[in-house]
């Protein structure tokens, strides 16, 4: 059959303008989106940023405590004025005296009836210290400011993540979520270091993920293990970060994230190795090391509050996380009731809450929903999945109605934000604080 050559130059040009179409209309997809995703950003970053910043630079006073009131916890606490007494002690004597600062740690805790913050927790002492030295704030407030930064930078992180997970749509609305996070917008408003420790945990995380996504590249390889490196230097007792991920690179065998190989198991203990190293030399010496250790985690045993608040059964971080996010762990728990083995991605961040629970949640008089930090933006990954799961029947609305649900959800998370600190004086994140900011706690006289 013979296929007159007019139709056939007429069908090509409509194939042709079809592609036409189609590429135009990916590309105003994908401007819709970035604009999208940089209007939320905004809003995210708006919150982090410390209330002084605002203060003085023309906004009205009233619109301000409106838009962006401050905590109503505006003093020190005790664990801010142990890592001002650190970052000052570094600027007054100098990078080189850590050693000292080390040892004089542990003359005084030797004395002490219970535990204090060591000053091995250094890449956050040490990031004051460079704010300090680049902008010449003082040390509480380079603290602050810090966390602060940390807080955004965990919030670009969480949007990117996403993305490289399931795409745009997943990037913007995990972000939204992010952005109005009650614990997130907490840790950046005080000079707390388990924000700082979020960002490098969230790091850890994504880049295991794209070494199982691309093997043997080396890119990711190197940035996995500097990310694992300074995820020690940050808080000397991530082992329950990194165990999670070794239970996430063993079930890969059968759940098949993506390609293990042999670099990537020598970069995942030669990364937290990196850190020790550095601890023990800032330390000045293996044994003074482990002695810091050992003095922080047995006289934690014999601290008073950590006593009263920081014991419980396994099931506490979830009674914390509800009191704080009720629909994002509704929602996330009905994201895990609905796993199977082609949800990669929801299968990926289950494990690494899962596994970093159960030993979260068995560290004696150690459970504080500050170190849950880390899970913010998981959970609102799964969150997020499970609110795109039950909208999906609606095809014709169904951009709509996700929006929509979204922003009400961003709306009650911000809103809990506002009931739990800045109408109540909250500063630890302890069940009996928590319920005392809900009114389900009250002091009777």
């Amino acid at each position: 059959m013979t296929v007159d050559p007019a139709l056939r130059l007429l069908s090509l040009k409509h194939c042709q303008q079809n592609r036409v179409s189609n590429a135009g209309s990916a590309i105003k997809r994908r401007k819709i989106d970035i604009v999208c995703l940089a209007l939320v950003l905004a809003v995210g970053l708006f919150f982090r940023l410390p209330h002084s910043v605002f203060s003085g630079n023309g906004i009205s006073p009233h619109a301000l405590q409106f838009l962006h009131p401050p905590p109503k916890m505006e003093g020190l606490g005790f664990d801010e004025g142990m890592y001002r007494s650190y970052v000052t002690k570094v600027i007054r004597e100098g990078l080189g005296s850590y050693p000292e600062i080390v040892d004089d740690y542990i003359d005084s805790q030797a004395k002490l009836t219970g535990s204090v913050l060591p000053p091995v927790r250094f890449f956050y002492i040490f990031a004051a210290y460079l704010w300090h030295l680049a902008f010449g704030t003082e040390a509480l407030s380079a603290l602050r400011d810090v966390a602060s930064l940390f807080s955004i930078l965990t919030l670009i992180l969480s949007g990117i993540f996403a993305w490289r997970l399931k795409g745009p749509a997943y990037a913007l609305g995990v972000l939204a979520l992010m952005s109005c996070a009650p614990t997130q917008i907490h840790m950046s408003q005080h000079a707390l270091v388990d924000g700082f420790f979020t960002f490098w945990a969230l790091l850890c995380l994504w880049t295991l993920w794209e070494n199982l996504r691309a093997p043997r590249d080396w890119r990711w390889l190197v940035a996995y293990v500097v990310a694992l490196a300074l995820l020690v230097l940050t808080k000397e007792n991530s082992f329950f970060v990194w165990v999670a991920l070794v239970a996430i690179v063993v079930v890969n065998r059968w759940l098949r994230f993506g390609t293990v190989t042999r670099e990537l198991l020598l970069a995942t203990i030669v990364g937290p190795l990196l850190g020790v190293v550095v601890l023990v030399f800032l330390a000045g010496g293996f044994g003074t090391l482990i002695q810091t250790y050992q003095l922080s985690v047995s006289k934690n045993y014999q601290l008073q509050y950590a006593i009263l608040t920081g014991d419980g059964p396994w099931s506490r971080y979830l009674v914390d996380l509800f009191l704080v996010s009720p629909i994002i762990v509704i929602l996330a728990l009905g994201a895990v009731f609905r796993l199977d083995r082609t949800k990669t991605p929801e299968l990926f961040m289950s494990i690494f809450i899962a596994v970093s629970y159960l030993v979260m949640c068995n560290i004696k008089y150690g459970m504080n929903l500050r170190y849950a930090n880390m899970w913010d933006m998981p959970l609102r990954f799964l969150a997020f999945s499970q609110v795109s799961a039950l909208i999906a029947p609606a095809k014709r609305y169904r951009i709509l109605l996700t929006s929509v649900a979204v922003v009400v959800i961003a709306a009650l998370e911000l809103r809990q934000y506002y009931i739990l600190a800045v109408r109540y004086p909250l500063y630890e994140l302890v069940t009996h604080e928590l319920l005392r900011a809900l009114s389900i706690l009250k002091s009777f006289h």
